[in-house]
């Protein structure tokens, strides 16, 4: 009897176990198509490197807990950008000493002495920071990035300043060297620093302040970005993030100087929601134009979301590319083409009219993309609510006196956090194309992600609705408002 018991005991702790495991990657709020690592807290993309098949992602991650502290790099790898396999932790925090933001590097030349021409080592360039220091240090890989190790004469770059961080580093052909973006955070800037051989730097030129001043300056990304049909035209755009918002400058770089060719007050934002930071690309891949991927979240309630455990996750990857509107160079992203291979079969509507009303869709569901082409109303506002239930529901709109599409979270859950209520209204201008308006949307369980007009405008929010919240309805406050298609697909986990 007691042998049955045993073996009983020991079944009973096995499908505990295996039950755990299945339940991991199910929990409620957790995303589906996004990735998040399996536990703990996440926020910066760091190192995006293509290399031998392999898209490598590394991240800001605290080993120990779902709040940010004990920064180290956490690491997946992917070969299609959606399906991420999770990695052992790539650079750990050691003797008080976080990893923050950084980047990587293929070194195909071994400028840098650390493997060979046969064997070309991948080189982690990254900010290292105490309480009163951050300098820039170096990290290498023999094996295809699954073993690091920290170059023995770190650091690399050392001003002796405690606000001096997140090197992002590519080769730049035409002078056959490394350049650094490197971010002055405290003074708005953004410095360039030249190398031949990853080790030794020196600085270039010093860009800003121009643009949005009003917070910290962080994680950089200068790169060559293509001109929408006109095959083999570029320009170079930088990306900078402050506090919880991004933006970006257009213009030229010389090998030592960039050129912002708008005014120095502009600003241009890549995403106009509440929640991206932080993106930066893969300035090398298979698409042959750069790929970027942003944290999805925002540092005034980060810690805070009602996720566990994990806490954290990164945007959808987006191709980028640029577009002259209104005399102004805009930042075109459309999600990686690759997402579209988590479809299921689709819901589709056709000419459904709307005159100051609101329709239920027959579908229910929080893991889906959806297309919405619309011609709305001349006066009120159109638009769509999704995590629909209990009278709860976000809404996105086109509104016709302000010519502008909101993203309205006001209507959802926000009992978590003041700084969450206080932030729940996006909005940016947008232009009619033929009298209609476009919109790609991703819902996927507590982040959704909204491409207006092929990518013109971008909206990344997140939103914490119960799972019964899952109806979908489209609105028209004002007469003559046309949904002339509607695509909605299921889309698979990729977990």
């Amino acid at each position: 009897m007691k042998r049955n018991l045993f073996i009983i005991s020991m079944l009973f702790l096995m499908n505990g176990s295996v039950f755990s495991q299945l339940k991991l990657y199910g929990e409620n709020f957790r995303p589906q198509f996004h990735y998040t690592p399996e536990r703990n807290w996440m926020n910066d993309p760091n190192g995006l490197v293509y290399y031998k098949g392999q898209y490598h992602l590394f991240y800001q991650y605290n080993p120990y807990a779902n709040v940010w502290g004990h920064m180290s790099w956490g690491h997946a790898v992917s070969k299609d950008l959606i399906h991420w396999r999770p990695l052992p932790v790539a650079l750990e925090e050691e003797k008080g000493m976080m990893i923050f933001s950084g980047s990587a590097v293929a070194d195909i030349n071994n400028t840098s002495g650390f493997g060979s021409k046969v064997n070309p080592p991948l080189v982690a360039i990254y900010t290292g920071s105490t309480d009163t220091l951050q300098t820039q240090n170096l990290a290498y890989s023999t094996d295809n990035g699954v073993q690091w190790k920290k170059y023995n004469t770190n650091p690399v770059l050392n001003e002796n300043k405690k606000d001096f961080r997140d090197p992002n580093v590519f080769w730049y052909a035409p002078e056959k060297k490394w350049v650094m973006s490197l971010s002055y955070p405290i003074t708005r800037q953004i410095a360039f620093y030249g190398s031949e051989n990853l080790r030794d730097w020196k600085q270039l030129s010093v860009f800003g302040p121009a643009g949005d001043t009003s917070g910290v300056w962080e994680c950089p990304d200068l790169m060559k970005v293509p001109v929408m049909g006109q095959p083999g035209t570029y320009k170079w755009v930088l990306l900078t993030s402050q506090n919880a918002g991004m933006q970006y400058f257009v213009g030229d770089f010389d090998g030592k100087n960039f050129t912002n060719e708008n005014p120095k007050g502009k600003i241009l934002k890549p995403d106009f929601g509440t929640d991206y930071y932080a993106a930066i690309a893969y300035h090398f891949n298979p698409l042959g134009r750069p790929v970027s991927i942003g944290w999805a979240n925002n540092w005034n309630y980060a810690n805070e979301i009602p996720t566990y455990p994990w806490k954290g996750a990164a945007a959808l990857p987006r191709t980028l590319q640029l577009k002259k509107i209104n005399d102004t160079w805009q930042l075109i992203q459309t999600p990686v083409v690759a997402l579209q291979s988590l479809r299921k079969q689709p819901v589709a509507y056709t000419n459904k009219k709307i005159t100051k009303t609101t329709e239920l869709l027959g579908f229910k569901g929080n893991v889906w993309e959806g297309e919405f082409v619309m011609q709305p109303a001349a006066t009120g506002e159109t638009g769509i609510q999704l995590a629909v239930g209990n009278g709860l529901g976000m809404t996105l709109s086109y509104n016709a006196a302000t010519k502008q599409v909101n993203v309205d979270r006001s209507n959802t859950p926000d009992y978590f956090s003041a700084a969450f209520a206080a932030r729940a209204l996006s909005t940016a201008p947008v232009r009619l194309i033929n009298n209609e308006l476009k919109w790609r949307v991703f819902f996927d369980k507590s982040i959704v992600e909204v491409f207006v007009n092929n990518g013109e405008q971008v909206f990344t929010v997140q939103v914490f609705p119960g799972e019964e919240n899952n109806g979908l309805t489209i609105f028209s406050t004002g007469d003559g408002a046309v949904f002339k298609r509607i695509t909605i697909w299921p889309m698979k986990s990729i977990w």
